[in-house]
């Protein structure tokens, strides 16, 4: 007679099991694929086709009032960290004003000690080898008082002279001795702390000044590794040529899809697009390289350099732009040329860049 097999029936795991236990526990991770790419002409802040759609100098696409919104929020979160830095560095004043107000403080009693014949503790109780070199340390730690420049012979009697950089040399080297101490009694007792809940030990309290925050808006669509600045004044309005899709087409009868101007066809992100700074037209990248591109237009000698910059004009207003190294600029600021649009995939049967990856805690017998 056969038995069914339970889960807890078996000393080790069978494959089902440890199939439902990697789809639950652990580190999983997965490349987006061409069912999880946006359309061609979305917003990379909304997701949703771009409305009134710009562009910043890399290519990145954003409806204009998402990218007015983003950068607003980035400005204000900029000021915040700003006033948070300020704040945290008067802390830090404050904080190291009140150490050296408690080493001194501290000096002074412990002075007033020995002059009255009463025993000083410093710090926990040491032996001898720790004492020593303690004293070491402090003795390397001290300035160097002694003159470089002395002429007087080894072994010879000097006369004593009490300078005030002396006096303050000393002053210096008690105060870091006495606020040794005081590290290392606040470390001593801190395991003992009965108080865990107390202000001054809450990690806040460490007064640590954070990074310097950023000094202009980054945008919010390029790499964390190597982000770009964006701007208002750097953001150009995209002008595609809307044309409304033929029956038996990639577009719906009568719906408007974005396409190119010179050879009419639907702009995919099958099909790379280019936009002109700063005029804002959109051509696709095929057109661009028959029509456009200055590179092969004349033949050069094998030992030349490369071509220098040729003024193109775009092909539907006929504005001048400035390709291969130029420095055109306009009133705004923008630098004129032809930038690629970013979109998803790369156009053929290989999978995209963006990777989903999920932090766990692996499963272990």
């Amino acid at each position: 007679m056969s038995h069914s097999k339970r889960n807890t029936s078996l000393a080790f795991f069978t494959s089902h099991e440890r199939a439902s236990l990697k789809n639950t526990w652990g580190s999983q991770s997965s490349r987006l694929t061409s069912d999880s790419f946006l359309p061609f002409g979305s917003c990379q802040l909304c997701l949703l086709l771009a409305v009134d759609p710009v562009a910043c100098p890399a290519g990145d696409l954003f409806c204009r009032e998402c990218a007015m919104t983003n950068l607003l929020a980035q400005r204000k979160e900029m000021k915040r960290l700003e006033k948070a830095a300020a704040r945290a560095a008067d802390d830090e004043e404050d904080l190291r004003a009140r150490e050296d107000e408690e080493a001194r403080t501290r000096a002074v009693r412990d002075f007033e000690a020995v002059q009255m014949g009463l025993e000083v503790t410093l710090g926990e109780h040491k032996g001898g080898r720790e004492i020593a070199e303690q004293q070491k340390e402090e003795e390397e730690d001290a300035p160097d008082t002694t003159s470089p420049t002395s002429t007087s012979p080894k072994g010879t009697k000097r006369k004593f002279v009490l300078s005030p950089s002396d006096l303050h040399a000393t002053a210096l080297s008690d105060l870091h001795r006495t606020k040794r101490i005081l590290t290392s009694e606040r470390a001593a007792a801190k395991p003992q702390l009965p108080s865990f809940w107390a202000p001054s030990q809450t990690p806040e309290s460490n007064h640590i000044r954070t990074k310097e925050a950023k000094r202009a808006p980054v945008c919010p669509s390029s790499d964390p590794a190597k982000p770009h600045v964006i701007a208002l004044k750097t953001l150009t309005s995209v002008r595609f040529t809307m044309e409304k899709g033929a029956e038996g087409g990639k577009g719906k009868e009568g719906k408007e899809i974005a396409t190119c101007p010179s050879c009419r066809k639907a702009l995919s992100n099958a099909t790379k697009a280019m936009l002109a700074i700063p005029c804002g037209h959109v051509l696709c990248k095929p057109c661009v390289d028959k029509f456009l591109k200055p590179e092969l237009r004349h033949a050069r000698h094998a030992h030349e350099g490369g071509p220098e910059p040729e003024v193109i004009a775009c092909f539907v207003c006929d504005e001048e732009l400035v390709v291969g190294g130029g420095t055109k600029k306009d009133k705004k600021g923008i630098k004129s040329g032809l930038v690629e649009i970013r979109s998803e995939g790369t156009g053929f049967a290989g999978g995209g860049k963006n990777m989903v990856k999920r932090e766990g805690v692996a499963f272990s017998i």
